[in-house]
């Protein structure tokens, strides 16, 4: 019998060792001036465990009476709270937070005497290096335009003469001179552009009656055809206007046309 009673006397002296080692479990939560702090630094500072506050403000820690915990965080100044028996048994806990506040190192402030507004202070901001450079190199009030520059007449009288390579160019002033580069290339562009316009012109005038019911052409070979009676000069009558002309050739021409877009 006694040696049961030791048993059980030394069981329930280790349990209450263990609970007085490990704590008891309070919850707290913290906050500040403006609300919940979330990601606070809480440790035990006896024990050294510790936890962080939840997206709530919410922790949970063990602590004992006597504990130290110490809450941290980086915006707010560090609390220390000596844990009581009041805490213990109410097993609960609301901190609050001071916000930190940092002071920046002085510096000095200077007056540009602008008034805010753009049309005054452009004349009041001093004038770069780069535009008093620019200034002094596109001064030419020293230039005498009158005088003849005679290394330039050398340059020039040393260059090969200009030799007419474009066809059908005249000579404005000269044996050599041509038509500008980008003044053929417009000619050419304008004379292309109408040359694409004649078939739709055509197909308009005579209209597609006439080409596709009394000559049978078929749509998709229109331009085929108008091809094919190119030759025969069909620009140059649509151009001067003779349109019964045109009509006898497509009337003429359509019969051989027919016969070869057949075979194929």
């Amino acid at each position: 019998m006694a040696k049961k009673l030791l048993q059980l006397f030394l069981l329930l002296f280790t349990c209450i060792s263990l609970s007085q080692e490990k704590g008891t479990l309070i919850t707290g939560q913290i906050v500040d001036s403006l609300g919940i702090v979330k990601n606070a630094n809480i440790i035990n500072l006896k024990t050294n465990q510790g936890t962080f506050s939840s997206d709530n403000g919410n922790f949970g820690i063990f602590v004992s009476i006597g504990d130290a915990i110490q809450i941290s965080s980086i915006q707010h100044i560090t609390r220390k709270i000596t844990i009581s028996k009041k805490n213990i048994e109410n097993k609960s806990l609301k901190i609050k937070l001071i916000p930190n506040t940092y002071v920046l190192e002085e510096f000095e402030l200077k007056r540009n005497h602008l008034m805010g507004r753009l049309g005054v202070d452009v004349n009041a901001v001093p004038t770069d290096v780069k535009d008093s450079l620019l200034r002094n190199v596109m001064d030419f009030s020293n230039v005498d335009f009158k005088k003849k520059d005679l290394q330039i007449d050398e340059i020039d009288k040393s260059k090969p003469p200009i030799v007419n390579t474009v066809p059908n160019s005249f000579g404005g002033a000269g044996a050599s001179a041509t038509i500008p580069f980008k003044d053929h290339e417009s000619i050419l562009r304008k004379e292309l552009n109408r040359k694409k316009a004649v078939p739709n012109k055509i197909l308009t005038e005579l209209g597609e009656q006439f080409f596709f019911e009394e000559l049978k052409i078929p749509k998709d070979n229109y331009f085929h055809f108008l091809e094919y009676c190119n030759p025969l000069g069909i620009e140059d009558l649509h151009k001067k206007n003779k349109i019964l002309e045109l009509i006898k050739i497509f009337q003429k021409e359509s019969v051989p046309y027919l016969k070869i877009i057949k075979k194929e």
